[in-house]
């Protein structure tokens, strides 16, 4: 919940130049909603895709305040957010939820960006994996992922958010491969190409270090996207290493 009007917009301009001959990477925005339209309009003609940070999962009726799929997709949209920890801890969004949105998204033609995470004192007491099977197995419940490149996923650490904290490379790189096996068990050896993405105070400081692990195929960003270049930065340093990897 950043910025006013006219910041998104200059913020998207900005951004929009800075992309626009960029071919081998993948940029995607997620403004408030009332900025979506007009965000998706200055993307339109780059690689830039624009989502929504959240919605629900009923098309319509009387849901005061939320914002539907068909919404999205009509303002330009092509992605959103799901299950952030900021939806699940702070407003108590539980799985059932979040899982209803996911599988809406999908049926509906939004790419969801599925967030989940642990909390301090989960890592502390070693139970990082038992929180993440849980919101996996809860958040992605019943839901039919062929083909396989119908959802992202974002592992986000709750305590390395806005805290200034960060996993080392080393603690998220065991983490996301965690995930990733465990999405190969439970739908087969073909979605191990499943794109996740590290989510948790990634800067121009640290990301080179996190976006080369085996892992990790992209980063949630979060304070850093507010700003064109501490961006802009980050999509050098992703652009770069995609280069390096042809």
């Amino acid at each position: 919940m950043n910025l006013g009007f006219q910041e998104a917009i200059d913020l998207s301009k900005k951004l929009a130049n800075y992309c626009k001959s960029i071919k081998e990477i993948d940029v995607a925005v997620f403004p408030a909603s009332p900025y979506i339209f007009q965000v998706a309009k200055e993307a339109s003609k780059t690689i830039i895709k624009v989502g929504a940070q959240n919605m629900h999962h009923e098309p319509k009726g009387a849901f005061t305040g939320e914002i539907s799929t068909k919404m999205v997709l009509t303002c330009g949209g092509s992605m959103v957010i799901i299950g952030h920890s900021e939806r699940r801890h702070i407003f108590n969004e539980n799985n059932e939820f979040i899982r209803d949105k996911v599988q809406s998204a999908i049926d509906n033609g939004l790419m969801p960006v599925l967030c989940i995470g642990e909390k301090l004192e989960d890592r502390d007491n070693g139970r990082t994996s038992e929180i993440l099977d849980y919101q996996l197995s809860g958040s992605l419940k019943d839901i039919d992922l062929s083909p396989l490149d119908k959802i992202i996923l974002a592992y986000e650490p709750v305590w390395a958010i806005g805290t200034g904290k960060n996993a080392t490379p080393e603690q998220a790189q065991e983490t996301q491969a965690f995930i990733r096996n465990w999405m190969i068990t439970k739908f087969g050896k073909g979605i191990g190409d499943v794109r996740i993405l590290y989510g948790g105070s990634v800067k121009p400081e640290n990301a080179h270090s996190l976006l080369i692990q085996e892992d990790i195929d992209g980063a949630l960003i979060g304070g850093a996207s507010l700003s064109i270049d501490s961006f802009g930065k980050i999509i050098d340093i992703a652009l770069e290493i995609a280069k390096e990897e042809k």
